[in-house]
């Protein structure tokens, strides 16, 4: 069974040499061997990580389209353009796509699928999220018979890698960061995993194969990381909490709640658990209640584990004479969007240290229904001290508008932090 790979980089990587190492494994499960016969690359003098027998690298994406031997396209580039129209070339040369793509899938995803239809191949995209957890035909086959309530999960390993660095080492967001990137965990230019674009767009892929809803990520609320400071570490640790980025996705009867957002996870959820390049997904589903899928997030054999899943799906379809014949059904798109609704939410405010500052701030929030779970202030003698605060229940609009007010007081400096407490 012969496939193409576009792109060597660090997963196209891993899918090559998992194919090199486990060919007995293959073997045994397929019937035969998969032979990447062609490699598509940008420059072909250039060291790479792994040896690549002679012949198989090409510059020239023709190449592949013209060979009728090869039945499988592996889209691994990244990015856009010109994936993109590599993968719509391929479906309609009759090719088999499997990608790992999750910004063409998020933004595309249902116009390829509809075009794989009408080709008669699959497209496939398993490492799309969650690197080397199976979330996506867990979704699509274990749990079809399900009507899924409710997914949150850690799913970039970049920032769950950095709160975990600021957790346990004490580091700041910025001594975090770098240690990410000098291990191979965050990229030179990490703005898309640091400031949630990576998580909202396998969040909608995951909302679409889960409730049958096309929710755009570009209209998914979303924050990043980068405003935690060791502080909010400190006081959230105190009060029972760990900081993770959150993905989460909840069907409700006339609207779905679709956000991602660092949020306070109680010290006895599996998620608080869940450290450093691992991601985690929490599925709801009516019949089969809850579950926890957990594994490694990013890597090139953990990602390209996942790949491989989907190549060998293929190959036993194409062995078996099976084609992709299955309706592709509208998405539904009149259901309303809501981002973070009624929830508990942790605040941080930066105050002048003086009597009479935490009262008035206090019945300033009774004011908008705001009642407070918990208060922590610290420091004293300093000019300004933080104000920590934990409140009930609230709709995130109520809370913005009582601290529009309060951000406005001369003794406060400054409103520091808002993040939403988890309780799931």
């Amino acid at each position: 069974m012969k496939i193409a790979i576009l792109g060597i980089g660090n997963v196209g990587t891993g899918v090559y040499q998992i194919v090199q190492e486990n060919s007995k494994e293959i073997f045994r499960y397929l019937g035969s061997n998969i032979d990447v016969s062609k490699i598509l690359v940008r420059t072909m003098n250039k060291d790479r990580k792994i040896p690549i027998e002679d012949g198989i690298l090409t510059n020239d994406f023709n190449d592949i389209l013209k060979d009728e031997e090869v039945k499988i396209v592996v889209e691994l580039m990244g990015g856009i353009d010109p994936a993109l129209e590599y993968i719509k070339k391929a479906i309609s040369h009759g090719k088999h796509i499997v990608t790992a793509n999750k910004a063409i899938m998020a933004t595309h995803g249902k116009e390829l699928e509809a075009l794989a239809n009408e080709n008669g191949v699959f497209i496939k995209y398993e490492a799309s999220v969650g690197g080397g957890i199976p979330i996506i035909n867990t979704l699509m086959e274990s749990l079809a018979a399900n009507k899924i309530e409710e997914i949150i999960g850690i799913i970039n390993g970049t920032t769950n890698y950095i709160l975990t660095q600021m957790t346990s080492e004490n580091l700041s967001f910025e001594e975090a960061l770098k240690l990410a990137q000098d291990n191979g965990y965050a990229e030179a230019n990490p703005t898309s995993d640091i400031e949630g674009e990576d998580a909202a767009f396998k969040i909608s892929i995951l909302t679409s194969i889960a409730y049958g809803l096309n929710v755009p990520a570009n209209i998914i609320y979303r924050e990043g990381i980068t405003k935690i400071q060791k502080s909010d570490i400190e006081y959230t640790s105190e009060l029972g909490y760990k900081i993770k980025l959150l993905a989460v996705s909840k069907k409700h009867e006339d609207f779905i709640e679709i956000y991602v957002h660092p949020a306070l996870v109680p010290n006895n959820h599996p998620l608080a658990s869940i450290n450093n390049e691992f991601n985690a997904l929490f599925v709801k589903g009516n019949a089969v209640g809850e579950l926890l899928l957990c594994g490694k997030g990013a890597g090139s054999l953990p990602t390209g584990s996942a790949v491989l899943a989907d190549i060998l799906s293929v190959a036993k379809s194409i062995k078996n004479d099976i084609e992709n014949n299955v309706a592709v059904h509208d998405i539904e798109n009149c259901i309303e969007v809501k981002g973070m609704g009624k929830s508990q939410y942790y605040v941080r405010l930066q105050v002048i240290d003086e009597p009479g500052v935490l009262g008035n701030i206090a019945m300033t929030f009774g004011k908008y229904g705001i009642s407070l779970e918990s208060v922590v202030q610290k420091g004293r003698g300093e000019e300004t001290v933080p104000l920590v605060f934990i409140a009930h229940d609230i709709e995130k609009e109520m809370l913005d508008k009582a601290l529009e007010e309060v951000g406005g007081y001369e003794y406060v400096e400054r409103v520091a932090s808002i993040l939403k407490v988890e309780n799931v």
